[in-house]
């Protein structure tokens, strides 16, 4: 008989690192989901932009359980058939060469600082190992990527921190110019800030650090494990923006809910790591690669991405018809299915609030900052799914509006 667990032994039991929503999902299928108590909610959070085609897909189900089948896991000794099959299906649809498999977003931007730091030591000496990241930036909660991330708040309480690291303002050419030169060993910037408030880059500014990577000799390594795998309608942001990084990082949506991680990058940059520099036990298993090959064949289509850009404008739309009535938002902005909706000074700081009353009324999103209410649904969510989900959402909003929640 298995062990009755409600919210309440979250609370006992778990290290207190989040505070999750008071109720419990147990079952979903596409982008419906419902709790202990047989509520539903229609998912337009996605796992925080992982399951890129909903939950229980019946084709990722089969590639996990014929897989399971034959082969679980072996460690880095050994290779296998899915995994090698993933990479390149990675490389015939990128700029890459070469790809080494992790198993979330912060070992794959952890691989590719290491990356850039040692690229820059054997070519330059150890005087070129400087870092620069900008304000607000996301790369995840290892020691290394805290620190290249922008958010002084998640890595202040613990100092000392991996140093030459610098940061700079999002979106500001002029500003980065002033950090980067012939000490910089690596560039490091998402095409859309996730976390940071759901920003994305203007095509100069990334068009301006290739063009000063280029100059100083330093690496540039685009983070897309929020914007990658079809989230912005292409396969990839860097696509999107005509702006070809030297290293690219991506996860969340790769495994469409299983975890995996991936760095990719050119066969020159590649053979800087040599057998024993970098590793990880559980990378690149076979679970992983079968469900991450089936992912990738079925968003890397035309009328998948195409779609992307389709259900975007449904979204918006009813964002948009909703602050036509309660005048909520200052700006609706994003790419694709990453899309934030910014609060404006009535209501500065509350999107916590926001996503509490969605909840309440049946429909999950997420936050971006305390000021940033943010949508990131499954690719192939259903035109009824977004309907029902935004009418939820509407009348969250009309209740915080006159100041209640229930």
């Amino acid at each position: 008989m298995s062990l009755h667990v409600s919210r309440h032994d979250f609370d006992q039991w778990m290290v207190p690192v989040y505070a999750p929503a008071s109720f419990v999902p147990v079952r979903a299928s596409g982008s419906t989901l419902w709790d202990q108590n047989g509520k539903e909610y229609i998912d337009f959070a996605g796992g925080i932009a992982v399951n890129a085609l909903g939950h229980a897909h019946p084709d990722l189900q089969q590639a996990l359980t014929e897989q399971a089948a034959r082969l679980w896991h072996t460690g880095n000794g050994y290779t296998n058939e899915p995994i090698l099959r993933l990479a390149k299906q990675l490389i015939d649809a990128t700029f890459a060469d070469r790809v080494f498999f992790c198993n979330s977003g912060a070992e794959a931007n952890e691989a590719a600082l290491k990356l850039a730091r040692k690229t820059a030591h054997d070519r330059f000496g150890e005087h070129k190992s400087g870092i620069v990241a900008f304000n607000n930036a996301f790369h995840g909660r290892t020691l290394f990527t805290v620190s290249a991330g922008g958010q002084p708040a998640y890595s202040k309480d613990f100092a000392p921190l991996p140093p030459n690291i610098r940061h700079t303002p999002y979106n500001d050419l002029e500003a980065a110019a002033q950090l980067i030169d012939d000490s910089t060993c690596a560039v490091i910037v998402e095409p859309i800030q996730g976390e940071g408030g759901v920003l994305p880059a203007d095509p100069a500014f990334l068009r301006g650090l290739r063009e000063l990577c280029d100059r100083h000799q330093a690496l540039l390594i685009f983070d897309e494990v929020q914007s990658g795998v079809g989230r912005t309608g292409s396969l990839y942001a860097y696509m999107h923006y005509g702006v070809t990084p030297d290293v690219l990082t991506t996860a969340k949506a790769l495994g469409g809910g299983f975890p995996i991680g991936a760095m990719l990058t050119r066969e020159d940059l590649a053979q800087v790591m040599n057998v024993g520099t970098h590793g990880t036990t559980y990378g690149g298993n076979p679970l992983a690669g079968a469900v991450g090959g089936k992912v990738l064949e079925l968003i890397n289509q035309p009328a998948m991405l195409a779609g992307v850009a389709e259900r975007h404008q449904w979204i918006v739309d009813a964002l948009e018809e909703i602050n036509q009535r309660l005048h909520l938002f200052k700006e609706v902005r994003g790419l694709g299915l990453l899309i934030g909706a910014v609060l404006n000074e009535d209501y500065a700081g509350k999107a916590k609030q926001f996503n509490l009353a969605a909840a309440e009324q049946g429909v999950m999103v997420l936050i971006a900052g305390a000021n940033v209410v943010r949508f990131a649904p499954a690719l192939n969510i259903s035109e009824q799914e977004v309907k029902t989900g935004m009418a939820r959402f509407a009348v969250a909003c009309e209740h915080l509006a006159r100041g209640s929640t229930s």
